[in-house]
């Protein structure tokens, strides 16, 4: 009679732990990111938020083409240790994209609107999360304010030429003489290149939602939108100028640092991740068989390196 006892406890058991699993709460975008707008440095800007807002802030700063959105498969992963902020730029995603004659759109502006939000917010200690754009953006915010940076997290958020794919050439011919090329911003806002930007370098395409890259590419696509990406493409040949400034910045202040870098990245390639160790020898690298939007198919390792990256930098 023992194995039909000792089999009615294992069920039990079973059971228990099965109503136990489905009674935990599971993280999730819509029970712990709430969606918000507020007017700053003369514009509207959107932002999301998540988390306990007690506990240690991260501040993701997105990149080109997208928006706050691209974060909405990490968000989750962080809210339940880490409190969250994610903007979007002002001509990008929900805030607003008032026309070039009312809002200057340079990497310097668009710091300025991001810093002036965390200021409203009241947000004094952070750690950056930077991602292509949001690296200009982010280190303009951390030379502003070098005392509230905790750490740094950058995926693909390129500042060494080392990192400078091919096409860059194509687009410093433009820097030079704007009016002559403007096939380089027919390229650059292209569908071709909005789909390239997920896909190339990728082995698992069957990962990558296709409905990424129809919306940014609809965004794009919206009056006003050339003209404000065109003057942020000219504008960025200053971000390559500033090069030299922030990466001594680094060498100054050593901020503890991890790099999250999709390795098959063609625009912000794998050797401007190495080149962190240069100037940050303790920095943390991990180069990832991923392309320019890592989160699209690493977005839990990424989750997993960024718990792990602040848990041994507590603060």
């Amino acid at each position: 009679m023992r194995k039909p006892i000792v089999l009615a406890a294992a069920v039990a058991a079973s059971l228990f732990a099965a109503q136990a699993a489905r009674a935990e709460p599971m993280a999730s975008t819509s029970s712990s990111t709430t969606y918000h707008r507020v007017q700053v440095d003369g514009v509207g800007v959107f932002y999301r938020e998540a988390g306990p807002k007690d506990a240690p802030t991260i501040v993701l700063l997105h990149g080109f083409p997208s928006s706050s959105r691209e974060f909405d498969t990490l968000i989750p992963l962080l809210a339940t240790h880490y409190h969250l902020i994610a903007p979007d730029f002002p001509g990008f995603g929900q805030s607003d994209a008032p026309p070039p004659s009312s809002y200057t759109y340079t990497f310097d502006h668009l710091a300025k609107t991001t810093d002036d939000l965390l200021e409203t917010l009241k947000i004094n200690n952070y750690t950056l999360y930077i991602h292509d754009y949001g690296a200009p953006v982010g280190f303009r915010i951390m030379l502003m304010h070098p005392e509230r940076l905790h750490a740094l997290i950058t995926q693909n958020g390129n500042v060494y030429k080392d990192g400078l794919g091919p096409k860059w050439a194509k687009i410093a011919e433009y820097w030079a003489n704007p009016k002559e090329h403007p096939e380089v911003v027919n390229a650059f806002l292209s569908f071709e290149a909005t789909k390239g930007r997920h896909l190339a370098g990728t082995s698992h395409p069957e990962r990558y939602n296709p409905d990424t890259w129809t919306d940014e590419y609809a965004h794009l696509s919206q009056p006003g939108q050339r003209e404000i990406q065109s003057d942020l493409l000219y504008d960025y040949r200053t971000n390559v100028a500033s090069y030299p400034k922030w990466q001594a910045w680094l060498r100054d202040h050593k901020p503890p640092t991890l790099v999250a870098w999709g390795a098959n990245d063609p625009s912000f390639t794998a050797p401007g991740g190495e080149a962190f160790k240069r100037d940050l020898p303790d920095a943390e690298i991990h180069l990832l068989d991923a392309g320019h939007f890592a989160m699209d198919e690493k977005n839990d390792e990424i989750a997993r390196l960024i718990r792990d990256f602040m848990a041994k930098h507590p603060g």
